[in-house]
């Protein structure tokens, strides 16, 4: 895999030039799209061990580095006034004892017993240590000095009771809401309403606080006129911010939905190839699309397009983007870093397979691969370097991935959802198999939604 960095401008492009759009069958375009990019048949898997050197349990501390030890006993040293009762155990006796409470209580409310809890608490080696005896010293796979450890160990150990165990969650498959192919999905509101965009050209509403009742009670509406569809095209795409959803569509048009008005369309914007990946900022729109390029929009604007690059020699399969950088991932191999501020391209990575869906945090991306791998690159300083490969045991293209401080989640047109712990190399809690091609995943409040082949939108609940 090499790495090449560029700091030529991007080409860019305004409504004014002189840009022949795309005509033709907008579904036709589609499926040959599918054909030779999605299609897995003759997916090439790299060989990668996938042996799994951490165990989920850790019975001492002897484990841990030298430094953190070290760390401990500073900690242990300090004049607090552990002089009697619980507080006169030894540090780690006291850890010990703290393990068997829920880390969201022991955050919340332990501090509020005294002085000494609220110090021994609120130091980041605690809970490093706490969070390393469950997953093991693979975990995180990166990590910076201001890596929030508190809300990674409640993440984590959320995560596991919740995919350990099968009585704490519960599946509903909604079935009679489209009739083709659902290849977007989106969760809103902290998981309580779920949207769907299928190649029947429609953007479903989904109540999930009414699961367990018939289909037509959970689905709210189609968004748009019915009669004619939400699109002139299949849905390939969704973001929101707010009470504002966006969706993309191979018609070439991207519309905009007013949630918090009964879904009602506030925005059109008109582009010149299908709308293949979104990312919706608090300041901007950026879409990735088939004709190659990168375009940047502000919705609230009377001219909506603030500029177009084209960044790629083929279609923008994947996109990803904060206030400083907008990475996007294409058919042709790459992965581009256009720096916002200073308006050019900076870095491109040439890599030995295409990035068909990302998770950005910062200091680090994921991305999921027309392989079956998952790819992590490091941000250092502004610089994205490839850190390390994973084959966490899909058969064929990666095809939706959330990745959060103590979860990972990856989809496959394998017809598999795993369930993982972000670990080096990433430990596979649980396998959900289904019967069709799996087009993506959403993850937010508790809930897990699933795009199938099978024309149907798979919910997993958490019982918290």
């Amino acid at each position: 895999m090499d790495t090449a960095q560029n700091s030529l401008s991007t080409n860019i492009l305004s409504d004014s030039e002189s840009e022949t759009e795309a005509e033709g069958d907008p579904d036709l375009q589609a499926q040959e799209y599918l054909d030779h990019v999605r299609s897995s048949a003759s997916t090439q898997k790299c060989s990668l061990s996938s042996e799994m050197g951490n165990k989920l349990q850790l019975s001492s501390l002897d484990f841990l580095p030298n430094e953190v030890k070290s760390q401990m006993n500073e900690l242990k040293k300090s004049p607090v006034g552990m002089n009697e009762g619980l507080l006169f155990l030894p540090w780690e006796v006291i850890l010990e004892i703290f393990s068997y409470l829920d880390a969201r209580f022991v955050q919340n409310v332990l501090p509020l017993v005294c002085r000494t809890l609220r110090d021994i608490i609120k130091d980041k080696v605690t809970w490093r240590i706490r969070t390393q005896k469950r997953v093991g010293l693979g975990y995180p796979v990166v990590h910076g000095e201001d890596f929030n450890w508190p809300a990674a160990c409640v993440d984590v150990e959320e995560h596991l009771s919740f995919w350990t165990n099968n009585k704490k969650r519960d599946h509903f498959s909604l079935n009679s809401g489209h009739f083709a192919s659902v290849d977007s999905i989106l969760l809103l509101q902290e998981g309580r309403v779920c949207i769907s965009g299928s190649r029947d050209r429609n953007v479903n509403v989904w109540d999930l606080s009414r699961l367990g009742q018939p289909d037509e009670k959970v689905l709210v509406k189609t968004l748009g006129d019915p009669p004619n569809g939400t699109h002139k095209g299949w849905v390939w795409s969704l973001a929101s911010r707010e009470n504002c959803l966006c969706s993309g569509s191979w018609d070439s048009s991207i519309k905009l939905w007013d949630m918090a008005n009964d879904g009602a369309q506030f925005g059109y914007i008109r582009g010149k190839a299908a709308v293949l990946c979104l990312v919706y900022l608090p300041d901007v729109l950026v879409a990735g699309s088939y004709d190659k390029k990168v375009a940047v929009y502000d919705p609230r604007a009377a001219q909506t397009l603030v500029k177009s690059m084209k960044v790629h020699s083929s279609a923008v399969l994947s996109v990803v983007a904060d206030d400083r950088y907008i990475i996007s991932g294409s058919e042709d191999r790459t992965l581009v870093v256009v720096d916002r501020r200073k308006n050019h391209v900076f870095q491109r990575l040439q890599l030995d397979s295409y990035q068909l869906t990302m998770s950005y945090q910062k200091s680090h991306l994921w991305a999921g691969d027309n392989q079956g791998l998952i790819h992590v690159f490091e941000n250092k300083a502004g610089s994205f370097q490839h850190f390390q490969t994973f084959d966490i045991g899909h058969g064929s293209q990666v095809t939706g991935l959330h990745c959060s401080l103590g979860s990972l989640y990856t989809s496959s047109t394998d017809k598999t959802i795993k369930v993982h712990i972000p670990t080096n190399p990433p430990q596979t809690l649980c396998t959900l198999e289904h019967d069709n091609v799996v087009n993506g995943v959403s993850v937010d409040g508790g809930v897990l939604a699933a795009a199938s082949g099978a024309m149907s939108v798979e919910i997993w609940r958490l019982n918290v």
